[in-house]
């Protein structure tokens, strides 16, 4: 591996933006009308979007009014720290550790976690330690760690989403206690379980959700198949949700940045990554570069082109390609979405960026409900999302 899991160094430039853009002009139809709109407000571009997101969002939010713990904090908040990992500039590292110390003393956290969503923001835990020496957020991280083995699993292994979800895996919850579960074995020296439990858990998870026949995942699995959405076989629901199949292509990435190269189940977790870039390509919109809410039904009129998850494909296949795991030519079909997704950002007449059409938060559904879901402006879950990809994308 290149880059120390606790020191990630600057990301490797892969496409300027107007490179992207213009690979997106050269994809094919002509995009629709709103995609050809300028930035609202009509203010140039910033040069750097990372920082005008993040520096936007701290003009909104101080550490103690932008919300409580949870996932989607979690993963904004992660992405900060990328960006900070390149710039170097403490203040952004100082708004990370004021949110955290909201929760953590120096008895840990108080948290039963009885759901992976409540583990995705202790990802953080282990680079805080690094990076401030402050033995807190070890012994928080701790706390955690000691909750998997008594965790409720499924009969081959696979973390319930939550204890009240009985025998249910949702490929939301893939990137919400997996990346943890493999960076805390790679800092502390915990690797012969942590490494495999993670890498586990997505090769369970993906045996369940997989649909070879699209190169696409289901939402969720229920293993006794008693939920209403679980009657079919396989057990599993009926559609393809997109943030889903994009949390579950970023745990994998993000597993594969700590697993030894040696270990055993890295080669499947580089074929899972594989699948997924295979779907992305083959759903991806061609008018604008981005990926649908319900992933192979862009010809539905009340379906929506969904900019979180189209960041986090686009995030997945650029690192993919970066790290070997996917041939060159994904490459241009990252930049597409690179493009498209900033297509989605803009600045405001009141100097500050907006990011739109960012799916809420969701649940197992039919195809009504996940095309009427919100379409929020500056969710948490499509200002991660793009920090992590921008990130990649690193100016």
């Amino acid at each position: 591996m290149s880059e120390h899991p606790l020191r990630p160094t600057r990301r490797a430039v892969l496409a300027g933006t107007l490179g992207a853009l213009g690979a997106l002009a050269a994809a094919g139809p002509v995009a629709r009308a709103a995609d050809r709109l300028p930035p609202i407000g009509g203010a140039a571009p910033p040069a750097d979007w990372s920082r005008a997101v993040i520096d936007s969002t701290m003009k909104r939010y101080t550490p103690a009014s932008i919300g409580g713990w949870g996932y989607t904090l979690g993963l904004y908040l992660y992405g900060q720290y990328l960006f900070y990992k390149r710039t170097g500039e403490k203040k952004y590292l100082d708004y990370i550790v004021a949110w955290y110390d909201r929760f953590i003393t120096d008895s840990g956290i108080s948290n039963s976690f009885t759901n992976l969503d409540s583990m995705r923001s202790c990802q953080m835990l282990p680079l805080l330690f690094a990076e401030t020496g402050r033995k807190k957020y070890k012994t928080a991280a701790d706390q955690l760690r000691k909750r998997f083995p008594a965790y409720p699993r499924t009969s081959d292994g696979g973390m319930f989403h939550a204890t009240s979800k009985v025998g249910q895996l949702w490929g939301d919850g893939a990137y919400m206690a997996q990346p943890f579960l493999a960076l805390y074995g790679a800092a502390f020296d915990d690797g012969g379980y942590c490494f495999e439990e993670s890498a586990k858990n997505l090769v369970v998870y993906f045996s369940h959700l997989r649909e070879p026949a699209k190169g696409l995942l289901y939402h969720a699995y229920d293993e006794d198949g008693s939920e209403s959405w679980a009657s079919g076989p396989g057990h599993h629901s009926k559609y393809h949700w997109a943030r889903a199949i994009g949390w579950f292509g970023m745990a994998a990435i993000d597993i594969l940045e700590v697993l030894p190269a040696d270990h055993p189940r890295r080669a499947a977790l580089i074929d899972i990554v594989r699948f997924l870039a295979a779907g992305y390509q083959r759903y991806q919109d061609a008018a604008t570069g981005r990926w649908y809410q319900v992933v192979d039904r862009g010809g539905d009129a009340k379906n929506w082109l969904e900019t979180s998850a189209s960041s986090m494909y686009t995030f997945t296949m650029a690192r993919g390609v970066q790290r070997g795991y996917l041939p060159a030519s994904y490459q241009a079909v990252a930049d597409r979405g690179y493009a498209g997704v900033l297509r989605k950002v803009s600045v405001g007449s009141d100097g500050l960026t907006n990011i739109t059409d960012i799916c809420e938060g969701t649940n197992v559904g039919d195809l009504s409900y996940y095309y009427g879901r919100g379409r929020k402006t500056n969710d948490f879950h499509g200002l991660g999302s793009f920090l992590i990809m921008n990130e990649q994308y690193a100016h």
